[in-house]
């Protein structure tokens, strides 16, 4: 499967997730906290991170945030806080999946799969125009009219899964199944907030190019000349 490096500063939770991990394959590595974990990511970077937000000398959120602007490696943070706020904000810092203490050793297996799939990169198309939009995915970029813009890697995400169907409305379960994995189908809840979002940066504050199917979920159209 997959090396994983889990950064954690309990022991117990370190050496519990070493062994489940194991047990499905994958190879393990630990570091005991931000410091270490970062400088580890970085040296030999890994297949994946299995991140606490509750380390003893750096917040999780920056870890994540540090090795985010030097790696692409997914990145599954877990914490004992399960509010709305702080998923979107771990999100917002790069993670790729946000999971609730306690958690399940198969859940956790699944979580990093997902994340896994998601970051193998494009399988045949790297560039995609939607009218005056231009999505590089291999290099994470969009501009419009030859114009740089600047999304989060989940407003990015989005974005380009609508890129690929473009005109075609795709389900709000879809979407979170996709971008967030299979963990997060139900939570839709999330969408409205990156909508939001991403319309903003798109200056298309009435919904024309990023458009709203009520009963099914959101479609990318091409914007007007």
């Amino acid at each position: 499967m997959a090396q994983i490096l889990i950064i954690d500063d309990d022991p117990g939770l370190l050496r519990a997730c070493s062994i489940g991990l194991e047990v499905f394959g994958h190879r393990v590595s630990t570091a005991e906290d931000g410091a270490e974990g970062i400088a580890a990511a970085l040296a030999d970077p890994p297949g994946a991170i299995v991140l606490d937000m509750g380390l003893p000398d750096v917040d999780g959120l920056d870890v994540c945030r540090q090795i985010r602007t030097r790696s692409d490696v997914p990145i599954v943070v877990l914490s004992a806080d399960g509010s709305e706020d702080r998923k979107v904000e771990a999100l917002d810092q790069g993670a790729d999946d946000y999971m609730t203490k306690p958690f399940g050793m198969r859940e956790l297996d699944a979580r990093l799969r997902a994340a896994l799939r998601h970051r193998a990169g494009p399988d045949e198309q790297d560039q995609i125009d939607v009218g005056s939009l231009h999505f590089d995915l291999m290099h994470r970029e969009v501009s419009r009219a030859g114009t740089r813009l600047e999304f989060t890697r989940k407003e990015f995400d989005i974005l380009a899964l609508l890129a690929v169907h473009a005109g075609k409305s795709c389900s709000r379960q879809m979407i979170m199944e996709e971008v967030w994995g299979p963990g997060y189908r139900s939570e839709t809840h999330y969408l409205k907030v990156y909508a939001y979002r991403i319309r903003r940066k798109l200056d298309d504050a009435t919904g024309q190019i990023l458009r709203s199917d009520p009963a099914v979920g959101y479609r990318l159209v091409p914007p007007a000349s």
